[in-house]
Parts: structure tokens; C-alpha cells; sequence
């Protein structure tokens, strides 16, 4: 069997050759590609759908964001027509168009690319596609086969990619989450293997606690940054709260100790003494002696370097001594640590 060579370019033209933006549905958090949306079961994820398929066919904005306007193609596999229309209704009296539905459809790598490429080519100003559900478009053959289940997870959502990336388009997958909680990780919570969200160019995982109208819509991608949007189910439609990016979600984990010792320090050049001592001098409350040298090895660099406070620690017999001392530019040369 002959094999083609590789088809490489260096990293100068590279460098110089034109290359259009990554196109975005939803600026800033929809791009073209794969996207997987994961949510429990009866959450709102098919309202959220359809009315994310509204705004984007009529170009209004989706959570203050900026959309692409362009045909929206919704394969609505667990519903029928009727439901949809009623869902239509309760949500506008005056639908596009442009926003086309399907309840049936082929399955991956039996007929269903070649289905969404016709359609493509039938409606060239579809630029969303949307499947409702990703198992529904699957031929459950699960861990079958040589590939096993990470390998057939991964096949099927690359050969969905390849149709979004032929057409420079985007695909929405709406996929389900499993009933076991990963505290440290929720996109661990994603139904299969990690083939499904490492294939996916963007995951989003829908969080709901059921007994509320709240939920947290957490998004994951190679050209979106990670951000956490609360949401609230209000009148069918779920409606941005709050929205934080990577860099705000991190300074909402600083431990707010931090700035306090900021405040502390206005009024000293120099403290030296134990964690005990600075919670006392500091008429600290809410922060216990035990946490005070990990808070501070941990942030300081974040929180007491910009504003000038220079950090040190060192164990003298049963004790570890802190010292925090206001930098004035100047380079220190005193020899050995202070404590």
C-alpha cells in the first residue's frame, strides 16, 4: 500500500500567510467547530436550545452578547413537531424562517454527515446545526469493537468535526451528564468517555439543582476561555445573572485574608511574629492561625508583591516566624533573612 507523503509548511510561511478570525455564533463563547453541551436530564437544555436557535437566526443578542445572524439548522431528535410548536409559541408569536427543524434523522457514519452536507449545500447561509440529542444520532455501539469506548467516542465526535471545520460552520451537540459527581472536575461528569469532551472543540456543562430556578453554565474550549455564567429559568427563558471569566473566577478564590493584611501593612514598614500574633494584632476573625502561612505562600506573589509587601517565613525552634516588610524599590543586601 502506498502512503501519501505529509503535507507540511514551514513556519515562515506559516507566519505570513492570511488567515481569516475564528468565527463565533455567540461572541465569545460559541465558536465554529464541535460544541457539546451537557446537562441532567429535564434541566431546561432544550429551552435554552431553542431560544439560543431564535436569536441567532433573527441576529439578537444572546446574554448582552454580540450574534452571528445565519440560517439555524435543529435537528430536534426526542421531540415531534407538535411539541416544538407549542414550545414556538410559548417562547414567540412570530418565528423565522430562517430556523428549520427535523425530528429524524440518519446516524453518524451511516448517512447522517452526508444528510447535514446536503443540507449545507441546499441552505449555504446555515451556519448553527444543532442536534438534540448526540445519543440519538449514535448507533450505541458503546465499548464494542477494537476502538473500544474512548476510541469510538472520540471517532464519532471527529467525524462531526469535520463536517463543522469543511464548512467553517458550527455544531452544536446536546449531550447528558452521569449521576456521579466529580467535585474537582464537573466536565469529569460528561456522559461516556473522555474521547467525547476531548474530540469537542467547546464544552459547557448545565448545572441545575432541582429544587431551584438557578444554574450554572460552565464553558471550556480551545479558542473560548474558561467562564462560569449564572443563569436563571425565568418565564421559559434562561437569563444571565452573572457572568465571570478565568482571570475574575480566580480572584473570587483569593482568600479575602489577603486583603486585609493589605490593609494591615498601611500602617507598619515591618511585622515579624507568629500566625498566632498577626491573627491578634490583625483582630482577625475569620481567619483560623493553622491557614495563615499557606494563604500567604500561596498569593502572596498575587496580592502582597504588586503593592509592595515582601513575603518570608522560617521555623525557629517550635515556632515559625512571619515576616512581612514594605519593599521601597531598593535591593536588599543584608546578608541572611531576617528571621
Amino acid at each position: 500500500m502506498q502512503v501519501e507523503k505529509l503535507k507540511t509548511v514551514d513556519a515562515e510561511t506559516l507566519l505570513s500567510t492570511p488567515m481569516s478570525k475564528t468565527m463565533f455564533i455567540v461572541d465569545g463563547l460559541i465558536p465554529q467547530g464541535v460544541n457539546v453541551l451537557s446537562g441532567a436530564s429535564k434541566i431546561g437544555k432544550s429551552w435554552l436550545i431553542l431560544w439560543l436557535g431564535l436569536q441567532v437566526s433573527q441576529g439578537l443578542p444572546v446574554w448582552e452578547m454580540p450574534t452571528k445572524q445565519c440560517d439555524v439548522l435543529y435537528l430536534c431528535l426526542e421531540d415531534t413537531q407538535r411539541r416544538i410548536k407549542d414550545r414556538l409559541y410559548s417562547l414567540t408569536d412570530d418565528a423565522p424562517k430562517n430556523l428549520r427543524f427535523a425530528v429524524l434523522c440518519a446516524l453518524i457514519g451511516n448517512g447522517l454527515e452526508e444528510q447535514i452536507t446536503g443540507f449545507l449545500n441546499d441552505y449555504p447561509k446555515t451556519k448553527l446545526v444543532i442536534i438534540d440529542t448526540l445519543q440519538k444520532v449514535r448507533d450505541s455501539k458503546g465499548s464494542a469493537g477494537k476502538a473500544g469506548m474512548y476510541g469510538n467516542d472520540y471517532d464519532d465526535i471527529s467525524s462531526i468535526k469535520r463536517v463543522a471545520d469543511d464548512f467553517n460552520i458550527s455544531i452544536i451537540l446536546v449531550h447528558h451528564l452521569r449521576k456521579l459527581r466529580d467535585g474537582d472536575d464537573p466536565f469529569n461528569e460528561v456522559s461516556g468517555s473522555t474521547g467525547i469532551i476531548g474530540a469537542a472543540d467547546t464544552n459547557f456543562i448545565l448545572k441545575r439543582k432541582r429544587s431551584g430556578n438557578d444554574a450554572t453554565l460552565l464553558a471550556s474550549g480551545r479558542d473560548v476561555e474558561y467562564q462560569e455564567l449564572t443563569l436563571q429559568f425565568h418565564d421559559l427563558v434562561w437569563e444571565l445573572v452573572e457572568r465571570k471569566n478565568s482571570e475574575e473566577i480566580h480572584k473570587a478564590e483569593i482568600p479575602k485574608f489577603l486583603f486585609r493584611v493589605v490593609e494591615f501593612m498601611k500602617n507598619h514598614t515591618e511585622w515579624i511574629g507568629t500566625a498566632t500574633e498577626l491573627i491578634t494584632d490583625m483582630t482577625e476573625a475569620e481567619t483560623a492561625p493553622n491557614v495563615v502561612t499557606k494563604y500567604l505562600g500561596q498569593f502572596s506573589c498575587e496580592v502582597l508583591e504588586p503593592v509592595g509587601i515582601e513575603y518570608q517565613t522560617k521555623r525557629t525552634g517550635k515556632s515559625r516566624l512571619i515576616r512581612l516588610m514594605k519593599n521601597d524599590g531598593g535591593d536588599r543586601n543584608d546578608g541572611e533573612s531576617a528571621i
